[in-house]
């Protein structure tokens, strides 16, 4: 078969396809909500344990779905998980009311938690290191690249045939990634479509590693530097899932908004965050260049910028008017992106290989396990205190993640490392 240039690039390309059609699926229960809480009669305290439904079944799943990823290998493991999760997402179209959908929404959650772990994976495998922040601020960037599209698109099917509808198509978009992912999709030692000097150069710019031996788990419990990551990850995920779960409810039952009028600006704050993931995966190599610091210090940096940029969701109770509201929740999907993009970079830095997804799934764990606490909050306080002092304890949460992360992985000087080692050079898009 005749090789082609770049092919880590198209790999990356695929994988954030699958994350984009991941979170369409995700996002449609959301963009649907105000009208179903009228079409099956559901309380804003029942669409809370409906979203809950779906995160406890998503954390739990996490850390089981990236250790069989570690075990049977990406291939087949993200094709079974796609083929899952749009099935399930499919048969929402079939719920009667809060109960049986919180029972969709849990298997979709059970085979959604494979697709961040194996996206990880695939940029740890197909990229040398100093990559590896782009390539997960690229893949990252599908979370709200679907979110986006998610908004539009399912109003619209919802409008021209039903809601029903929203959910049959969209769920299978996932099945179709199933197939795509098993024709396109093989690790570097195996691709067909890879030249040797590409090969060289991912292997070259690769840490060194001992091997492809079934994760540790009790090893990997007891280390600092998973810590840090499970709890950077609780405090920051809260942010996401309340602009994925929460923003049309807010907009359209405290700002005033029908859903007609949502679908024209609802998709804004997915596309700052696209921004904010696309970036941050580029300051990283900006700021090593530029001020010599470490890969690491340099991922940290801009976990801080993050944070610091979380202010919008603090300021929302000051907004005027809806489209202001909006603007803010951008600032925030924007900065909120920057900083998980880069929390993943730093897992790819700081762990071996055969063990990254397994600790990228243990990380989602502890975030979704946030998130979902953080959710059951607002469904139980929005309509006494407001959603707007629930918003600003997002931008805290953000500020503390980086201090966490600052703490335990901050490098006193640049050391030696795979990055700075003499290798071919090969281009790198944008630069």
């Amino acid at each position: 078969m005749r090789k082609i240039g770049n092919v880590r690039w198209w790999i990356i390309g695929l994988v954030t396809l699958g994350t984009i059609i991941n979170y369409i699926d995700r996002n449609a229960l959301g963009v649907l909500a105000p009208q179903l809480k009228e079409v099956l009669n559901f309380t804003t305290q029942e669409y809370s344990y409906i979203v809950a439904a779906f995160q406890i079944a998503y954390t739990i799943m996490q850390p089981v779905c990236g250790y069989l990823t570690d075990v049977i290998g990406l291939k087949f493991g993200y094709a079974l998980f796609a083929l899952l999760w749009g099935t399930a997402a499919a048969l929402h179209a079939f719920a009667g009311g809060w109960v049986s959908m919180a029972v969709f929404r849990a298997m979709l959650g059970f085979s959604e938690a494979a697709a961040i772990p194996s996206g990880v994976k695939a940029s740890t495998l197909w990229f040398p290191a100093k990559e590896r922040s782009i390539a997960t601020g690229w893949f990252n960037t599908g979370t709200s690249i679907g979110a986006m599209i998610a908004t539009p698109l399912v109003i619209w099917l919802s409008v021209t045939w039903s809601w029903q509808a929203s959910f049959i198509v969209t769920g299978l978009l996932g099945v179709a990634m199933a197939g795509i992912w098993l024709v396109l999709y093989d690790n570097p030692d195996k691709h067909p479509r890879l030249s040797k000097e590409e090969y060289e150069y991912i292997q070259a710019g690769q840490e060194p590693s001992t091997g492809d031996a079934r994760p540790a788990l009790r090893d990997i419990l007891s280390r600092r530097k998973f810590w840090g990551i499970a709890l950077a990850r609780f405090l920051s995920e809260p942010a996401w899932q309340t602009f994925s779960f929460w923003i049309p409810m807010y907009m359209v039952t405290v700002r005033g908004m029908d859903i007609k009028q949502f679908a024209l600006f609802g998709w804004l704050p997915f596309l700052a965050a696209d921004v904010g993931g696309v970036l941050g995966g580029y300051l990283s190599p900006y700021l090593t260049r530029t001020f010599r610091m470490s890969l690491i210090n340099s991922r940290i940096a801009g976990v801080g910028i993050g944070a610091v940029c979380m202010i919008g969701p603090g300021l929302i109770s000051f907004a005027s008017d809806p489209l202001t509201a909006i603007l803010l929740f951008s600032l925030g999907s924007f900065a909120h992106q920057m900083l998980s993009g880069l929390l993943y970079a730093i897992v790819t830095d700081a762990f071996e290989k055969n063990e990254v997804a397994t600790i990228t799934g243990l990380g989602g764990m502890f975030g979704w396990t946030g998130g979902l606490l953080f959710s059951l909050v607002i469904g139980q306080l929005a309509n006494t205190i407001g959603y707007e002092p629930l918003f600003a304890c997002l931008t805290v949460f953000d500020l503390l993640a980086f201090f966490i992360t600052l703490a335990v992985f901050r490098q006193s000087r640049k050391p030696d490392s795979p990055d700075t080692a003499s290798k071919p050079r090969v281009a790198i898009p944008g630069e």
